[in-house]
C-alpha cells in the first residue's frame, strides 16, 4: 500500500512530468491556448500512457533486450494511432486543432521514459497505477494552464466545450471580461505561464525543490 501511495504523490505533485520532469513540453505548451484543448490533449495522452504501461509490463518477460525499446514505440505508436483515429470519427473538429500534437504523443519522452524505466521492470498493477498518475499529472497542468491563458488572453472559459461535449455544451462557456490580453494566448504566454506556476509550486513548498 506504501508503494500505491509513493507512485500516487509522484505522479501528481513530487515527479510530476511537466513541473518536475519537464517532459512533454512541445504539446503542452502549443495545445494550453483554451481549456478544452488542453482537456482533450491531456485526456488522451493520459489514456495512451496507462494503456501503453500495462501492455509494455504484460509482455515484459517476452520481450528480447535488444528488440525492448522499439517494441515498446510500437506498442505507444498503436495506441496513438487508435487515440487519433477515435479523434477523427467522432471529434473531427477537435481534432483539427489537436491532430498533429496527437500524432506526436508517440515522441513524447513521458510515455518513453516511463515505459523503459517503469513499466517494463514492473507488475502490471503497478505499471497501470503509475501511468494513470503520471497522466493525471500531466493533464491537470495542462489544465490549469488553458484555464489560465484562456480567461487572461480571451476573456472567456469553457468556450467552445461544444466541440467535445456536443452542442449542449455551448451554453457552458463564461465571458470573464471583454477585452483579453493577446500575449497570452501567443507562444510567449505559454512560457511566462508555465513559469509561473513552477514558480508557484517552488514557493509554497520550497521542501519539493529540486
Amino acid at each position: 500500500m506504501n508503494e500505491y501511495r509513493r507512485l500516487m504523490v509522484n505522479g501528481l505533485w513530487r515527479d510530476n512530468p511537466a513541473l518536475v520532469q519537464m517532459l512533454g513540453l512541445c504539446p503542452m505548451l502549443a495545445v494550453t491556448q483554451s481549456l478544452v484543448t488542453a482537456l482533450a490533449l491531456g485526456v488522451t495522452t493520459l489514456v495512451v500512457l496507462t494503456a501503453s504501461n500495462v501492455v509494455v509490463s504484460a509482455t515484459r518477460g517476452a520481450l528480447h533486450p535488444a528488440t525492448r525499446l522499439p517494441s515498446q514505440i510500437l506498442i505507444i505508436a498503436t495506441f496513438v494511432s487508435l487515440a487519433d483515429l477515435i479523434l477523427q470519427a467522432w471529434y473531427f473538429e477537435l481534432h483539427q486543432r489537436i491532430g498533429l500534437f496527437v500524432a506526436l504523443i508517440v515522441t513524447n519522452c513521458t510515455l518513453l521514459g516511463r515505459a523503459e524505466t517503469f513499466a517494463s521492470r514492473q507488475p502490471v498493477a503497478a505499471a497501470a497505477l503509475d501511468g494513470l498518475m503520471m497522466g493525471l499529472g500531466f493533464l491537470w497542468v495542462l489544465l490549469a494552464m488553458g484555464a489560465v491563458r484562456e480567461v487572461i488572453g480571451r476573456g472567456t472559459l469553457f468556450a467552445r466545450f461544444d466541440l467535445l461535449l456536443g452542442p449542449w455544451a455551448q451554453s457552458m462557456s463564461l465571458q470573464i471580461n471583454e477585452d483579453g490580453f493577446l500575449l497570452a494566448v501567443l507562444p510567449p504566454g505559454a512560457f511566462l505561464t508555465l513559469g509561473c506556476i513552477i514558480a508557484l509550486k517552488n514557493m509554497l513548498f520550497p521542501q519539493e525543490r529540486r
